[in-house]
């Protein structure tokens, strides 16, 4: 498995702990503010992660690693700020001082899918042996 890959499996493992962690408290005390960013964690950090993971995986003879690496970074920081930012955010009753946060975080969020989409084209339209 590429490193790469590694890091994204990684990133998508403590994003599903930290997503699985927010369940429990749900759970626990039967306030559901917080399940929009339950399912965020679940959906684009473990979800997000691991099939990109996996893509580069299954294209390491092919895939160009400045690219994943690119695609790991970008993706990565959008997480680090938005997850953070959204949770602020909710728990204060939808704080709009936390709003250019989840704009930039949801933008590398976005810019980080961009270049997954390229990558996948570009395997896609690839030459064939």
């Amino acid at each position: 498995m590429p490193r790469v890959s590694a890091a994204f499996f990684v990133t998508g493992a403590f994003c599903i702990l930290a997503g699985g962690a927010v369940g429990m408290h749900i759970a626990a005390g039967g306030d559901a503010v917080f399940a929009p960013l339950h399912a965020h964690l679940n959906l684009v950090g473990w979800a997000t992660m691991a099939l990109c993971g996996t893509f580069y995986a299954l294209t390491r003879e092919t895939m160009l690693p400045w690219l994943a690496w690119t695609n790991y970074i970008i993706l990565t920081a959008g997480i680090l700020i938005a997850f953070p930012a959204f949770a602020m955010f909710l728990a204060h009753g939808n704080d709009p001082k936390m709003e250019p946060f989840l704009q930039a975080g949801s933008g590398l969020t976005g810019l980080g899918m961009v270049i997954f989409t390229f990558s996948a084209l570009r395997e896609l339209v690839r030459k064939r042996a």
